[in-house]
């Protein structure tokens, strides 16, 4: 519970963050990040899974670039079910969709790692 309370948070700084920088996505102010990144999560886990099942043979197809396709319609999805958060098309979620997992990823797994060297200095 305490990772995915700390990967929601990382989370909405890169939606803050991103949608100052993008244009195309406007954010009302942090609440709406953190709803926002709570509401990905939510469908990430709950929706995506179901539909990578059923483009399967497209995403094979297409050596996985079908993900983003898939990722740009979660994020869709989102921005119709949180007020304050808007997204002006498909282009625009699919640019926001790949930078914020690259950014995710990148501040998680350094996240990871201060968490991992912290914890070997007190034994």
């Amino acid at each position: 519970m305490q990772k995915w309370l700390l990967k929601i948070l990382v989370s909405a700084v890169n939606v803050f963050i991103l949608a100052y920088i993008l244009p195309g996505i406007e954010i009302k102010d942090m609440f709406t990040a953190l709803m926002v990144a709570t509401v990905l999560s939510i469908l990430d886990a709950a929706i995506k899974p179901l539909l990578i099942l059923f483009t399967l043979p497209v995403t094979i197809l297409t050596l996985g670039f079908f993900l983003f396709v898939i990722n740009a319609c979660i994020i869709l999805v989102d921005a119709y079910f949180v007020h304050g958060f808007q997204v002006d098309g498909f282009w625009h979620a699919l640019l926001f969709g790949a930078l914020l997992s690259f950014f995710n990823g990148l501040v998680n797994g350094k996240v990871k790692l201060m968490v991992n060297t912290g914890s070997d200095k007190e034994q």
